[in-house]
């Protein structure tokens, strides 16, 4: 097993947890109780203009002199079908019929992928990591961040993944597991996804390659981490288990559906936005995935389409159709402030480790 204690050291953790950035969910105050507690915070703005990208990254560098990490998409471009758009939004019309409404004339590509203007913005503020999900950056956009001293991650959720995380110079992978809430990580969304777990999938690294590995998906207490720690694992990342704080912008919905039965069932798909990811199964899921339903859009563009129709609803207090990522291990979630979730993640640690 190697071991890369100059990761945490680079970034001056004192402990190998890492909050996952969650797009929608995490906040500057998240990011940053975090990070002053120890671990590292996150933030994603990849769903964010450019100006609400800026407010939020330096909203959490007041509130830190520690480490931050900032999160984009390096998604496929959507490739547009007006056809098939017109066919989804046609049997999605039932359903923004009941909100009193008619589904939109057309959709848009609402997130782009990774960009010069969001790169010109992160080397403007410097956190101290960048990472990306759904593929990588260009090696110029790599090389441009290294040169600030900026320390990169990459999530993979398969081996042939993570060596092009390797190949590429990131500084570390980020392997996510099946478990994990939210989208999946895949380079390519049209590839078979083996469906390896958390725990394969460090197994498979840890023995495999020099690289820093972050294990992410299912992890919700220490005992968890400790077992991921054990495997060959350099630091571990939790989603779920910070859903619940009260500095998330979880809506008051999401956190009584987090602790409660629906936490109990989640599962993947792809219906909500176009790529696969995991949340707690709704209406809109089982609507989506009938059998006669027409092919989905790309993301994601069928994730405006998801928006557009839970805003309506959620207007009316339905929150039938709502995007409730949430991973296997939801259940365990404990609705803490980010510091105490911390220490006692910390203090579970110790106790489970040799």
């Amino acid at each position: 097993m190697t071991t890369h204690p100059t990761l945490l050291q680079r970034l001056a953790l004192r402990h190998p947890i890492i909050q996952a950035p969650m797009a929608g969910v995490a906040t500057a105050e998240l990011a940053a109780a975090v990070s002053n507690a120890g671990g590292l915070g996150s933030l994603a703005i990849g769903a964010s203009s450019l100006e609400q990208a800026e407010r939020t990254i330096r909203a959490a560098q007041a509130l830190t002199d520690a480490s931050l990490n900032i999160n984009l998409f390096c998604h496929r471009s959507a490739r547009r079908d007006p056809q098939r758009e017109a066919n989804w939004l046609s049997y999605l019309a039932p359903l923004f019929a009941e909100q009193g409404s008619e589904p939109p004339a057309r959709l848009q590509e609402i997130y782009p992928s990774f960009n010069d203007h969001q790169l010109e913005l992160l080397l403007a503020l410097r956190p101290a990591v960048v990472s990306f999900h759904f593929g990588l950056p260009s090696a110029e956009a790599l090389s441009a961040l290294h040169q600030r001293g900026i320390v990169t991650l990459a999530s993979a959720t398969t081996p042939d993944e993570a060596q092009r995380v390797a190949d590429a110079g990131v500084d570390a992978v980020v392997a996510q597991g099946i478990e994990a809430g939210g989208h999946r990580g895949q380079f390519d969304p049209d590839a078979p996804d083996p469906g390896l777990t958390t725990a394969e999938l460090v197994t498979l690294l840890s023995g495999a390659m020099d690289k820093p590995i972050i294990a992410a998906g299912g992890i919700m207490d220490g005992t968890d981490a400790a077992k991921m720690l054990a495997l060959g694992a350099t630091a571990v990342q939790l989603g779920t288990a910070f859903v619940a704080c009260p500095e998330s912008s979880a809506s008051p919905a999401y956190r009584a559906a987090l602790l409660g039965e629906s936490a109990h069932h989640t599962r993947l798909t792809a219906t909500l936005s176009g790529l696969a990811a995991r949340g707690m199964v709704n209406r809109f899921m089982d609507y989506a995935e009938r059998p006669e339903a027409p092919a989905i859009p790309d993301y994601p563009v069928a994730y405006d389409a998801a928006k557009q129709l839970h805003q309506l609803a959620a207007a009316r207090q339905v929150h039938d159709f709502a995007a409730h990522w949430a991973g296997t291990g939801a259940p365990r979630a404990r609705a803490l402030p980010a510091a105490e979730l911390m220490a006692i993640l910390v203090a579970e640690l110790a106790a489970a480790r040799p």
